[in-house]
């Protein structure tokens, strides 16, 4: 079936082909549409020609931030994102030889997923757990123990980009996250 994230058949075939692209979508993930925040791997490859890691990484950061600036923007604070972009790829080159997908391949189980997750750029806590759903959910990778570390997003449901499959379950995502942040919002006051 592949991908159905983005909402772009374009963009979601980015997604199916280049591992990197979603990884990149969980970065780019916070503040801003999860629609859109997963099109970012798309527009890099159309504006770059490429989501290799090794070529992004050494990408010259101010034309890097250019690119990712270039409207529409890969995300409402672009250049912000092209650095934490550019540091992804720097690691999956340094540590994972430039296979991104090596962060899930040997991973020992969840814990060692959710880990490896977290120590990523400009991925935190959350959106850790989230990308640990989503690549169990939508990639099948499922080491033992990925529900516990995924937490509540392992649940079924609608409450991350990890249970986007289709237009219907990306408007319940996404209602569930405005109800969540009224809830917070009014528990705060």
């Amino acid at each position: 079936m592949g991908f159905q994230i983005a909402g772009v058949p374009e963009a979601d075939a980015v997604l199916d082909q280049y591992p990197l692209a979603v990884v990149i979508g969980m970065q780019l993930d916070q503040q801003y549409r999860v629609e859109d925040a997963f099109k970012g791997g798309w527009k890099l490859l159309t504006r770059f020609g490429s989501l290799d890691p090794a070529e992004i990484a050494a990408a010259d950061p101010e034309a890097f931030k250019n690119l990712c600036s270039t409207p529409p923007a890969i995300h409402r604070f672009p250049g912000a994102k092209a650095k934490v972009i550019q540091e992804l790829a720097a690691l999956v080159v340094e540590k994972y030889d430039g296979d991104v997908t090596r962060l899930w391949t040997e991973a020992k189980d969840g814990a060692d997923l959710l880990k490896r997750f977290q120590e990523l750029p400009g991925v935190g806590a959350q959106t850790a757990k989230i990308l640990v759903a989503l690549v169990a959910k939508q990639m099948d990778v499922r080491p033992k123990g990925w529900e516990k570390a995924a937490g509540d997003y392992a649940l079924d449901g609608y409450r991350s980009a990890a249970d986007i499959v289709d237009a219907d379950s990306a408007v319940k995502v996404r209602e569930f996250k405005q109800a969540a942040k009224a809830a917070a919002k009014a528990g705060s006051k």
